[in-house]
């Protein structure tokens, strides 16, 4: 049966036995904050489903999408509307006993770097301070690590940060921000270092299989990379939740294998029958971390790299509808 965007959206929000533990070992509400990107609705759907009505579970958003809130308010979840730059606004939010903080700016960054500094900075010290208190799951990135060798298993949590460009400075301010809170308050934070996020209308995987299919050329000057389906992503970060601390609990979260993007290009290539072309070459270094720590804690992720290759592939050849949000993983100066 062809998989629909409905079936999707189940399938990324579906909780497993540890989420539902993790967050049964966390009593109180929850608030997303910054649940409107590509993420935040299944993620939010996916607590939901985990806490079973017993307890109120809230996205927070400017909410571009009346049709993503809508669904998310049929599955259960209070929406608000929020500009998290607005000190007031943030104040004026309902209080909760968890929070999973997923806002942020990355796109856009090389053409108004100052509002992607805010994001990163301002808005976290905003919801720090509001939800001192609080059990805090916060969204990073595996970009405030320097590129790792690709002889290597990639960069681990104590690792010194070698942030290239200013989404990635300004990305290691959002965690030191955390830090400050859990220094100063005691706040119990969880920091999750995500990526790439994979689901069958966005991400890496989607990235080269859109190029392949049109004959646009790839490019391997980052040659290699590690995917997480969106999934098992959501899972981990809520099962984080009872692991948050002070200082913080940090962990890389994404695949363990390093994924070469000619080998990607030329599978699509096979299945489309559009052999693909190329331009660069891989270097020895990329965007690479090391995921020891996770798997010690959550296991691996259930989602293999081969099943999303083929549920990518099927999706695109039946004209399934796209996020059109690139993820620029090919960049190696930072500028996003």
């Amino acid at each position: 049966m062809a998989l629909t965007e409905a079936d999707l959206d189940n399938l990324l929000s579906t909780p497993r036995h540890e989420t539902v533990a993790a967050l049964e070992a966390c009593p109180g509400d929850v608030i997303v904050l910054g649940a409107g990107g590509k993420m935040g609705p299944t993620l939010s759907r996916m607590v939901a489903r985990a806490a079973g009505g017993t307890r109120r579970v809230i996205a927070v958003s400017r909410w571009s999408s009346p049709a993503a809130e809508r669904a998310l308010n049929e599955a259960g979840v209070e929406t608000l509307h929020c500009d998290l730059l607005d000190q007031r606004a943030v104040d004026a939010l309902p209080d909760a006993d968890n929070v999973i903080f997923m806002a942020g700016q990355k796109f856009g960054t090389a053409d108004a770097p100052a509002m992607t500094w805010a994001m990163n900075t301002i808005v976290p010290a905003h919801c720090t301070e509001r939800y001192r208190q609080a059990r805090i799951v916060a969204f990073s990135t595996g970009n405030v690590y320097a590129l790792s060798s690709i002889d290597s298993d990639g960069s681990r949590e104590d690792d010194a940060f070698g942030p290239i460009g200013e989404y990635a400075a300004s990305c290691v301010g959002r965690e030191r921000l955390f830090e400050l809170s859990a220094a100063r308050f005691g706040t119990r934070v969880g920091i999750v270092r995500l990526n790439y996020a994979i689901d069958v209308r966005y991400g890496v995987l989607v990235d080269i299989a859109v190029r392949v299919q049109r004959g646009d050329p790839v490019t391997l000057d980052m040659g290699y990379v590690n995917v997480i389906w969106q999934g098992d992503a959501n899972r981990i970060a809520i099962e984080c939740l009872p692991r948050a601390d002070s200082p913080p609990f940090v962990v890389n979260v994404t695949g363990a294998e390093r994924i070469p993007v000619r080998k990607v290009a030329e599978w699509f290539g096979a299945r489309f029958d559009k052999p693909p072309r190329f331009i660069g070459a891989e270097r020895g270094d990329a965007l690479l971390t090391n995921t020891g720590k996770m798997r010690a804690n959550f296991g691996p992720p259930e989602m293999t790299v081969d099943r999303m290759l083929e549920m990518i592939a099927d999706w695109i050849e039946r004209g399934g509808p796209l996020l059109g949000k690139p993820t620029r993983f090919e960049a190696r100066d930072g500028r996003f």
